[in-house]
């Protein structure tokens, strides 16, 4: 049903949304930093982990822009402030768990906890107010009443960019790690070089 609907949309318009997609996914932002430093942090795997959990934060976005909820969420500023302000705290939360964190070996964090990187992945992107912004001015631009029902419009083109979204951050994540390990990992200077880069998050989460 919903890529029937895809299917009415013209293949140029398609592609043109794929491209303007990628070219958002590849431009460093909050979910690039955030695979970085748990690839940085805990290896390949821990930071294609960390992407695949933003990954699943979009879905979550993405849900709330087709159901409507978005719209009515970007337009009360107090609820995005009360979000973006839970979002740095937890940010700030993982740069300490970062920073007091003694030196662990990639490939076992990778192998003991990879729901709980998942997990922080997602808490990341979902506690991010401006993927809500995003979605809401974004997605509208390529749907078209004539194409068929708009949600499934924004439903369908929401699952590409949150796909090939996801692939890119874990893509970013994974050379992140290798970096990591080129590095020297037993030294425990990535540790804080991962604190570093969530404490820089969640300033320029409350920045702006």
């Amino acid at each position: 049903m919903i890529w029937d609907t895809l299917a009415n949309i013209p293949v140029a318009q398609l592609i043109a949304f794929v491209l303007g997609g990628l070219a958002l996914n590849f431009a460093p932002g909050q979910d690039v930093f955030f695979a970085s430093a748990c690839g940085i942090q805990g290896g390949p795997r821990a930071g294609a982990l960390a992407g695949f959990g933003v990954g699943l934060g979009v879905l979550f976005h993405l849900t709330l822009a087709t159901a409507g909820l978005g719209a009515i969420v970007a337009a009360h500023p107090g609820a995005l402030s009360a979000i973006k302000y839970i979002g740095a705290a937890y940010l700030l939360y993982l740069a300490w768990k970062s920073w007091t964190a003694g030196p662990v070996e990639p490939q076992a964090q990778g192998a003991r906890r990879p729901w709980s990187i998942i997990r922080r992945g997602a808490l990341s992107n979902i506690l991010n107010p401006k993927p809500v912004l995003f979605l809401v001015a974004f997605l509208p631009q390529f749907t078209n009443p004539a194409y068929g029902p708009i949600w499934q419009q924004i439903l369908g083109l929401g699952l590409i960019f949150a796909f090939t979204g996801t692939l890119v951050t874990m893509g970013y994540g994974v050379v992140a790690g290798y970096a990591g390990h080129m590095l020297g990992k037993r030294l425990g200077l990535l540790n804080k070089i991962a604190a570093v880069m969530f404490a820089g998050l969640a300033i320029r989460l409350v920045a702006k």
